[in-house]
């Protein structure tokens, strides 16, 4: 019992890293939603985290216990950042000294909007890890009260 109570703070401390990291990006989106100079050249792209299921705890014992247990349990890591494929934004303004010979700016492909909603997303995934890690410690104290 205590593994798993255990087990869970773990899925939810990845689950809150992984949001975190999510939310690292839709940051430095937002920041650079203006920027259409990068050290790659051209403006800024959209990045992404990737999420990808991980094995919940990495200890001996769990994974010898998982390898016969009929669930076993997956958490979550980001496995990489990518960069979003859509095209980037054209603006026309000839003034600006980054426009071509057509007087076209080719702005970076980030939605200030969407970035918000993201970021809410991953606000919101993140307090209800927290909720769940405070409620698998509630009931680990309360299984220490029982034993005494």
């Amino acid at each position: 019992m205590a593994n798993d109570l255990l087990s869970s703070m773990h899925i939810s401390a990845a689950g809150m890293t992984a949001q975190r990291s999510r939310m690292d990006i839709v940051a430095e989106n937002i920041a650079n939603a203006e920027s259409t100079r990068t050290p790659e050249g051209g403006p800024y792209r959209r990045r992404q985290v990737v999420f990808q299921a991980a094995p919940a705890a990495q200890s001996f014992s769990n994974v010898f216990n998982s390898t016969f247990a009929k669930d076993r349990h997956q958490s979550v890591k980001a496995s990489h950042v990518a960069q979003d494929p859509t095209p980037f934004r054209e603006v026309f303004d000839p003034s600006h000294p980054d426009a071509d010979a057509k007087g076209v700016v080719r702005m970076p492909n980030v939605n200030p909007v969407e970035e918000m909603v993201d970021m809410n997303s991953a606000a919101r995934s993140f307090e209800a890890n927290v909720t769940t890690m405070e409620a698998s410690k509630r009931m680990f104290l309360k299984s220490l009260e029982l034993l005494k």
